[in-house]
């Protein structure tokens, strides 16, 4: 049985104001979702909440229907790439590939470039580098689910080609939610996709391009 992973009555406000509410997703592993919304609409705080970094009104993570409190506490379980850089940049890139028990090998196979600075500190690498870096990190960690949020920014086009690549084939044993303002590429990738609408609403798209557009999230 493929493991699954399900987000149900996700609710947050601030200050009485509603971000999110009767939110529910689901992620398999073997499928891709891609996670779409206006900025402001909530994306980033759904996927803390299913991390379980940030603590709503309400909210319910269940792996194979077993209810957890605290997902990024679980050993094995689940990585998440937040939008900001987060690697503690005067630490060894070798270094922190044994902390994400990521291989060093692996790694280079996908990013080249990086074999020069194995044993170097992450800020010898570009800002764009160091953003590849960090989602090769979490994208190849040994967990079955991993949230992406804003992957491709501030990569060089090959590199979002690359990333690309590696997602087709690390959701083979992965559940991999994708959020990122390039819609079209969340589209490619995506083998279903949500949209969070006004006010805080999840909707699982039948005909992605059409919903999209009936929305007007596309022109």
């Amino acid at each position: 049985m493929k493991q699954t992973l399900e987000a149900d009555n996700m609710w947050l406000e601030y200050n009485g104001r509603k971000i999110l509410q009767s939110i529910y997703l689901k992620i398999e592993v073997g499928r891709v979702v891609g996670l779409l919304g206006r900025n402001g609409s909530g994306k980033s705080s759904l996927l803390r909440m299913i991390f379980g970094t940030l603590r709503g009104q309400n909210q319910s993570v269940r792996v194979n229907k077993k209810f957890i409190a605290h997902p990024y506490l679980e050993k094995g379980l689940i990585r998440y790439l937040p939008q900001h850089k987060f690697v503690p940049t005067e630490l060894k890139i070798k270094k922190l590939c044994c902390l994400y028990q990521v291989s060093f090998s692996e790694m280079a196979n996908h990013f080249p470039a990086l074999k020069k600075y194995e044993n170097e500190p992450v800020d010898r690498l570009s800002g764009g580098e160091i953003r590849f870096f960090e989602t090769l990190l979490i994208l190849l960690s040994p967990v079955p689910f991993v949230l992406l949020d804003e992957p491709f920014t501030h990569l060089a086009p090959v590199m979002v080609e690359e990333l690309a690549n590696i997602i087709k084939a690390q959701k083979q044993n992965k559940a991999i939610v994708l959020s990122d303002h390039s819609f079209q590429k969340v589209l490619d990738l995506s083998d279903d996709i949500y949209l969070i609408v006004p006010v805080g609403r999840s909707i699982l798209l039948k005909n992605p391009a059409a919903d999209l557009k009936s929305f007007g999230y596309t022109n």
